[in-house]
């Protein structure tokens, strides 16, 4: 097993390949290795045949039926032997075969526990729209790896992480899990945190496949999309994922689409994840997201999860009644645990036997592993000149968000206990998704650590106090929160409770305010002009504070930008009002998402001729970068971009290259698309050129009748730029006319 020292990529080694410019940085940087397997990926399809071939029916049904881990009282039921106390799942094991349990746990930040007596504490990434800012893939994987690293420790070898779902409600509740607006950059980023999870010989799913893009009656809604547009945006986003992290499990949704529910969609399931995708792993349901037995695994559903919270046992006895009467086929129930034992021997569970040892747990090396990914994912989105502070600064008024003991984190099945307890007790007697928990990382304590300034906090209750204590100090920063959590979204994209107005009465005792934001996705800003800095850090994770205060001090150069576009108002959006909140769930409630069809986000508002407050791509620097160089030539049936890019400033710095294609004739859902995009770390004055390739999935559209991707040939433009809104330079290419297939090849 790990031993923590063995465990740990050298940390130089590990800074080189995140770039990382200080000392600091590189301990950020730290990862993890993985524990040796010999054989754990030889030849997965010949040992799983192999022990299909073993196998009785009734050990195949005992493999694709998962049980919850946790007591549940409501339902009479208590885990069974060899669950992990608090976690997901369990899939017993069976000692004649030497098949090992499927020890299972959320989610896509950390090791997550359930809500209990005995909470399970471990390392809190930041959200994972949060790590999708930072636009670095090298700090993705090293993420991923620590989430690994901590979920073997913990006797777990399934992590319930990896979520693609795009952005396309902003009041989603759960838009902080997943990565953001775009396909390719969502589709890269979090692919890259699950191969960094499966590193760790743990297999991680992909999820939630599809179109969960709201909790408003999640259950139930019937989303209605045409497949062209499906298959250039979620779906595609699900293709690189796929690509990219080679999970060993796809997580089906709750919800349904065009009828059907997405645990039983045959096209779906069957014909774009298995057969257009080349998916060779296991489709889990989510918990309490199957519905049927022989409908569902003939649709393609190779695993039910989570009993008890389905209406009924349908993968158990069930399933073996239907294979004898031969409304599921032999071969299907073998196809079933074939899949399934694949990912296993994959991804080395069978070879790198589990054992909990938490006490192996290297948390010091892991809280450097966030810290650097929130260094990277604040986007600094207006700046007057206030950041960073200034060192002659006497006194500072820290104002709000509990920031004198913690910082915030998202609520739901993805929730991070953090090592020391909630810094903020929710003494609630609300059931899920609470607790809201706070990290216990201070800003203000770190700000007192890294400035000399006397630093005062007030908790922002009293807006008058506020406004004398801003009124008295050189600066003022307000930490502004919104929880969001799964289960429920967001009734609008206001700032909750008096949290405008105490920004308004702030500004009027004292023009240089910073406002940091911690929320779970865009947020309106009515006091904008007024303040003189914005900082959007997300949910910062277990070493939250400390970045921030990096960030604010100048420690560290804010290098974020936007995955997602912040908007100006609700009736900016596809729909001002978010669909399907109706009492009666008989009524089945639809969504239609062939209002903006792929026209997600960013393509959404340009499609439209409108201005969103922030967009796509944004994020501010203390140094200013320069752009040269671009030039761009068809090859193959992609594109091959260079692009040169200069730090002109005076502080080292992260610049991203943003690469963006527009293709007026092609009858794409908007002018522009994100071709490639890559982060290059430069010190003044130097200067770096980049070689990039654009995909030709991402420039065709999709021939629902042909099942095959059509790029039209003619004249495009490659273009630069600091944002989907901000193009700095342009060339022109000629495309030339080309069919892909149904794999994209």
């Amino acid at each position: 097993m790990l031993h923590s020292r063995q465990a740990l990529f050298s940390l130089t080694a590990c800074a080189l390949a995140l770039g990382m410019a200080s000392q600091a940085s590189a301990q950020g940087a730290a990862a993890v290795s993985a524990p040796a397997a010999d054989n754990a990926v030889s030849n997965p399809d010949a040992r799983a045949s192999a022990m299909v071939a073993r196998m009785t029916q009734a050990e195949k049904i005992a493999l694709v039926f998962a049980y919850f881990s946790t007591d549940f009282p409501p339902k009479h039921f208590t885990r069974p032997e060899g669950g992990q106390p608090q976690a997901a799942g369990i899939v017993p094991k069976n000692d004649r075969l030497g098949i090992p349990y499927q020890s299972q746990t959320d989610a896509g930040v950390g090791v997550a526990s359930q809500r209990g007596p005995q909470v399970r504490e471990r390392t809190a990434l930041p959200s994972g729209i949060a790590t999708a800012a930072t636009w670095n893939h090298n700090i993705a994987f090293a993420g991923g790896a620590m989430i690994g690293n901590e979920a073997r420790l913990s006797g777990i070898n399934v992590q319930l992480a990896g979520g693609v779902n795009l952005m396309r409600e902003p009041r989603n509740g759960r838009n902080f899990e997943y990565g953001g607006e775009d396909p390719l950059l969502a589709g890269t980023m979090v692919g890259k945190q699950i191969a960094g999870i499966q590193s760790q010989h743990v297999i991680s799913t992909l999820k939630h496949y599809a179109f969960n893009d709201q909790e408003t009656s999640r259950n139930f809604i019937d989303v209605k999309i045409d497949e062209a547009a499906a298959r250039q945006s979620d779906l595609l986003a699900f293709e690189l994922a796929l690509r990219v992290g080679n999970p060993g499990s796809v997580m089906c949704s709750y919800n349904r689409v065009n009828g059907a529910y997405a645990c039983e969609n045959d096209w779906l399931l069957n014909k774009v994840l298995k057969q257009d995708f080349g998916f060779k792993g296991y489709v889990m349901s989510d918990w309490g997201a199957t519905h049927s037995t022989s409908p569902a695994a003939n649709a393609g559903l190779d695993q039910q999860s989570g009993w008890p919270f389905d209406k009924s046992a349908y993968f158990d006895a069930a399933l073996g009644e239907a294979v004898n009467n031969g409304h599921v086929s032999p071969a299907r129930l073998d196809d079933m645990a074939h899949r399934i034992l694949r990912a296993m021997y994959a991804n080395g569970l069978f070879d790198v036997p589990l054992a909990a040892t938490p006490e192996k747990i290297d948390y010091a090396a892991h809280a450097a592993v966030t810290r650097a990914d929130e260094e990277e994912a604040i986007v600094l989105l207006k700046n007057n000149g206030l950041l960073p502070l200034a060192a002659s600064a006497r006194t500072i008024a820290i104002i709000g968000g509990h920031a004198d003991v913690g910082v915030l984190s998202g609520g739901g099945s993805a929730q991070v206990y953090p090592v020391g307890g909630n810094a903020v007790p929710d003494d609630t007697t609300e059931g899920f998704p609470r607790p809201i928990v706070y990290d216990p990382s201070s800003p203000m304590k770190a700000l007192q650590g890294l400035t000399k300034a006397k630093i005062t906090y007030i908790d922002g209750k009293d807006k008058a106090a506020a406004a004398r204590l801003a009124a008295r100090s050189d600066i003022a920063i307000v930490f502004a929160t919104q929880w969001t959590a799964e289960s429920k979204d967001v009734p609008d994209l206001n700032l909750p409770g008096d949290q405008n107005a105490l920004i308004e009465a702030i500004t009027k005792a004292n023009r240089k305010t910073a406002v940091v934001l911690e929320t779970g996705g865009p947020v309106l800003m009515p006091w904008l002009p007024k303040v003189g800095a914005v900082m959007e850090a997300w949910f910062p994770g277990t070493a939250g504070g400390e970045a921030i205060a990096r960030v604010l001090t100048g420690a560290v150069n804010p290098s974020g930008h936007l995955p997602v576009s912040f908007p100006a108002s609700v009736n900016q959006l596809p729909r001002p009002v978010v669909d399907g909140d109706v009492t009666d769930k008989t009524e089945h409630p639809h969504t239609d998402y062939d209002v903006e069809g792929a026209a997600v986000g960013y393509k959404w508002y340009q499609a439209k001729g409108l201005k969103p407050l922030f967009s796509f791509g944004e994020g501010l620097s203390y140094t200013s970068f320069a752009t040269s160089g671009l030039a761009a030539h068809a090859q193959g049936k992609g594109v091959a971009v260079d692009v040169t890019i200069a730090n002109t400033g005076t502080r080292a710095g992260k610049a991203v290259a943003q690469i963006y294609i527009a293709c007026p004739g092609a009858g794409w859902e908007a002018p522009r698309r994100l071709g490639a995009f890559d982060k290059v770390a430069l010190a003044p004055g130097e200067k770096r050129t980049l070689s990039l390739t654009i995909d030709p999935l991402l420039l065709g559209t999709w021939d629902a009748a042909a099942r095959s991707w059509t790029i039209k040939g003619g004249a495009c433009r490659v273009e630069a730029g600091s944002s989907a809104a901000t193009i700095l330079a342009s060339v022109p290419v000629t495309l030339p006319t080309a069919t892909l297939n149904a794999h994209g090849e």
